[in-house]
């Protein structure tokens, strides 16, 4: 199998429209020998402690890597491990942030989520995600923006249902905890290979699992401020398991990701863009300006 037949062939059977290549666009590849280069790309990797995950948890940029992809020979991946004990002492989880400039247009990224852990025994909540978001200013702050994929293959949240969550926030109070949003959930699994993507649009957000449409949001619950593409695996703190000698390990690896700034395309479109880059060799390119002056770009939400 080469590279390019991972997008499905539903969507390379698709019609399919390159972009102009003059029009803004993020792309990373995750093509690097290690993550060292990363910070000059933009990327965060976090050490921040913080919300969300297990209170007194660590967020390790060793938790992050890039790897070789076992299916695809040539192919890169990062991956994003986590691991936890039972504890607050004992619990690294991971987080990669962007720069804070996106708002509307096309996000997408091809991701690895994963049902079993790697170490240890199964059933601690874990959450798998890929998202956008601008900081939470303070509580219920009108400004605050957030477009979400969050998979929980042990469930969590007061449900123990497998299943992966979309999400269009409007605002948000952490403590106590009390959240304004529309949520789309698909129950199943989704242990292997994704593409998610999301149109985010002034009046309204549409997304899309596997080339399928399987929400829309509108009103209220947009994104409003440019906002900041973000992957983290972390722990609910709710629903541990008890505290165990071996800790429970899990992964999630992402193989791309893409923001198309100011424009709607379809899974298609971006599957065929991200199609013609890979064939130029193009591991990394960003054309998307930044707002002036440039936002503040945290990586601890």
């Amino acid at each position: 199998m080469t590279r390019y037949h991972a997008f499905g062939a539903a969507l390379l059977l698709a019609p399919t429209l390159a972009v102009a290549a003059a029009a803004p666009i993020f792309f990373d590849d995750f093509s690097d020998a290690d993550t060292s280069t990363l910070p000059a790309a933009g990327w965060q990797l976090r050490s921040a402690a913080g919300h969300p995950g297990v209170p007194g948890g660590q967020w390790r940029p060793d938790a992050l890597s890039l790897v070789d992809d076992p299916a695809q020979r040539g192919n890169r991946l990062l991956r994003l491990s986590a691991r936890t004990d039972g504890t607050g002492e004992g619990t690294v989880q991971a987080q990669l942030c962007h720069q804070r400039k996106l708002l509307h247009g096309t996000y997408a990224a091809r991701l690895r989520f994963s049902d079993a852990p790697t170490a240890g025994i199964d059933g601690d909540p874990v959450i798998q995600t890929f998202y956008a978001v601008a900081p939470l200013k303070h509580a219920f702050d009108p400004q605050f923006s957030e477009v979400d994929w969050e998979y929980l293959p042990n469930g969590g949240w007061g449900s123990d249902k497998t299943r992966l969550y979309g999400i269009s926030w409007q605002t948000v109070q952490v403590e106590p905890w009390e959240a304004h949003n529309s949520a789309h959930e698909e129950f199943r699994s989704f242990d292997g290979w994704h593409v998610l993507l999301m149109q985010v649009e002034p009046a309204q957000v549409r997304l899309f699992v596997d080339g399928k449409q399987v929400a829309r949001h509108a009103g209220r619950n947009v994104p409003v401020v440019p906002m900041a593409v973000s992957f983290n695996l972390w722990f609910s703190p709710g629903g541990l398991l008890p505290k165990s000698a071996e800790p429970r390990a899990y992964t999630q690896d992402v193989d791309w990701v893409f923001h198309a700034a100011g424009r709607t395309l379809s899974p298609a479109q971006v599957a065929a863009e991200v199609q013609r880059l890979r064939r130029k060799g193009t591991a990394r390119i960003d054309t998307v300006p930044a707002p002036q002056p440039p936002l503040e770009s945290r990586c601890d939400f």
